[in-house]
């Protein structure tokens, strides 16, 4: 089932990877060295650009990694990117004039990704994009790090960010979610929220449209007038 946007739209829990930033770059290199780090045969680009923006432990598990060799090709992974993967990363074009706009109508914009928080933090802080954020980086809701499941990687972090939104005096129905991969679109779905995709990150053709998003923004600007029109 589609869920429909709000009327007025009061508080927005935006994606990270895909959606605020271009961070493909990055984490497939981080990804490449990762995996012949622990041992592993290292798995097409195309394949490691899919592993940008879902929980880590879904995509290792796609590629036939569990249990303890998912959690050693991780581990290896995120020694590399927090040496040089992470900030090997950078805004789009259009997302600071949109998240301006949006404040400046009154938006309230918080930020829920499946990267670990600690990580997400960082970026968003390297980028000055907490200076959109209500509260900053207190704004920011990410995955616990040791969270390697599909539910723990998003599911939660769209409750955590909720009820953040909530406190911060939210009519939960006037929340929406904005992501560019399906599993943004069934995390936002599970707590009754709808999605505005984006067509501009890492989604594959149709991948927002099957999953259910409410809305698809071709560039920050359409995004920036589905959330406030």
């Amino acid at each position: 089932m589609t869920l429909t946007l709000p009327t007025r739209t009061t508080h927005v829990l935006l994606d990270l990877d895909g959606t605020l930033t271009d961070s493909a770059p990055g984490i497939v290199a981080s990804l490449r060295t990762g995996f012949a780090d622990a041992g592993f045969a290292v798995p097409a680009d195309d394949v490691l650009r899919t592993f940008v923006g879902p929980p880590l432990g879904a995509s290792m598990a796609g590629v036939g990694l569990t249990g303890a060799d998912a959690a050693a090709a991780i581990a290896a992974y995120r020694r590399d990117f927090e040496a040089r993967g992470m900030f090997d990363n950078s805004v789009f074009p259009g997302i600071p004039e949109a998240l301006t706009e949006l404040r400046q109508a009154g938006l309230t914009l918080l930020v829920a990704t499946a990267k670990p928080e600690h990580y997400a933090r960082q970026i968003v802080e390297h980028f000055g994009l907490d200076t959109y954020l209500t509260g900053g980086l207190d704004g920011v809701y990410g995955a616990n790090p040791e969270a390697f499941t599909e539910v723990e990687g998003k599911e939660v972090v769209v409750e955590r960010a909720l009820a953040g939104a909530v406190a911060l005096g939210a009519d939960a129905t006037q929340v929406v979610m904005v992501g560019d991969r399906e599993h943004d679109v069934h995390a936002a779905a599970h707590h009754g929220v709808p999605t505005v995709g984006v067509a501009w990150g890492y989604g594959g053709p149709g991948e927002l449209e099957a999953a259910g998003a409410a809305a698809i923004a071709r560039t920050p600007g359409e995004l920036r007038k589905l959330l406030t029109s």
